[in-house]
């Protein structure tokens, strides 16, 4: 090359970009800033005490909440509308504007809340399988009743005070809405123009694109698959996918959502062994929509559930989406084919489980 050496890519060590076919939108990948000399703190925090059963927490059985209502004394899974509603049933119409920049209109749902066990201290990678199968069914339960109504039903968990959750009981959280949110909007629309293109759905794609390669899979099984997505942003995100066609969470089978307690549990338990910790996360489940969208043709969709972690170095370093990913791209610190491997090679036996 006339004296000059051919350059030969490395993801491990070149910055470039991945595109994010859900979103239409792109990621830096900079690997190499996970070398840049760093001067903050990376030790274990001191192991968080929560109680089993504390008196004054208002999601603890036979406790009262805010609004002066009393909890039963659940033993599984537990729930109830939210006490603080973002989204009421008959909010009243905010009325037409007459300037497009300064439109409105009116944002009707139902907000709820559902414990996941009775033991404050007890989070899901730390319950039996049974007791995570009994979540998943709950979970379906809430779509097949939400979803008759609503066009769009979010399953949300705010794992960890570092993600912005209020209380550490085992808990998430179902918002139904009569919109499609912002989210979900993008990826059916996307995932919409690829089925149109190519006759499949992207993600069914993606699933066999990733299985084939073998470069980002975190956990599997003959009905599950986890990766580290080709265009994650938060540095240990995974994206979790039942390998057969499948539009929604109530169109599982038994044996699936068995499955899925197990692949679950398995992920849940990596990312705590990660740090040693109980990981931070923010995760979702997304699928097609519902309520006057169940008598359309949503073969593009497929079912999925997003889980974003915020830590990077360790239990105390966090990434933060600040300066250039706020004002021009999201960009992450190491690959997501590195982060993978971290994932895949951490014990299925959890930290705390590990010396019985």
């Amino acid at each position: 090359m006339s004296g000059e050496e051919a350059v030969v890519f490395d993801p491990k060590e070149h910055q470039h970009l991945r595109y994010n076919p859900l979103r239409d939108s792109w990621v830096l990948v900079s690997a190499h800033r996970m070398n840049r000399p760093w001067a903050g703190q990376v030790e274990r925090p001191p192991e968080e005490r929560v109680p089993r059963n504390d008196p004054k927490n208002p999601l603890c059985p036979g406790n009262t909440r805010a609004n002066g209502e009393v909890n039963p004394d659940y033993d599984s899974t537990f729930v109830f509308d939210n006490d603080f509603p973002a989204l009421q049933p008959h909010a009243p119409d905010p009325g037409c504007c007459q300037h497009p920049l300064f439109q409105s209109k009116a944002a009707r749902g139902v907000c709820k809340v559902m414990c996941f066990h009775p033991h404050s201290d007890v989070t899901l990678p730390l319950m039996k399988k049974e007791e995570v199968l009994t979540v998943i069914d709950k979970w379906v339960q809430l779509v097949e009743e939400l979803g008759t109504t609503y066009s769009w039903v979010q399953i949300f968990e705010n794992k960890g005070a570092v993600m912005g959750c209020s209380n550490p009981h085992p808990h998430c959280q179902v918002w139904a809405s009569n919109f499609l949110p912002t989210e979900p909007a993008l990826s059916d629309r996307h995932q919409r123009a690829f089925y149109q293109e190519h006759g499949e759905p992207l993600l069914l794609q993606y699933v066999r694109q990733e299985v084939h390669r073998q470069e980002r899979i975190v956990v599997e099984s003959s009905d599950w698959l986890v990766v580290v997505p080709y265009w994650a942003t938060w540095p240990y995100q995974t994206l979790l996918l039942p390998r057969r066609h499948v539009l929604r969470l109530n169109d599982l089978t038994a044996d699936e959502k068995e499955g899925l307690a197990d692949i679950m549990k398995r992920l849940l338990t990596k990312y705590d062994n990660l740090f040693q910790v109980s990981f931070p996360y923010s995760m979702g489940w997304h699928g097609a929509p519902t309520g006057p969208h169940l008598k359309e043709d949503n073969s593009h969709w497929q079912l999925h559930a997003h889980y974003y972690p915020p830590l990077l170095r360790s239990a105390t370093v966090k990434k933060f989406m600040v300066g250039y990913e706020m004002l021009a791209l999201e960009q992450r610190d190491l690959t997501p084919e590195q982060a993978a491997e971290k994932l895949r090679n951490l014990s299925d036996t959890h930290y705390k489980d590990a010396g019985n």
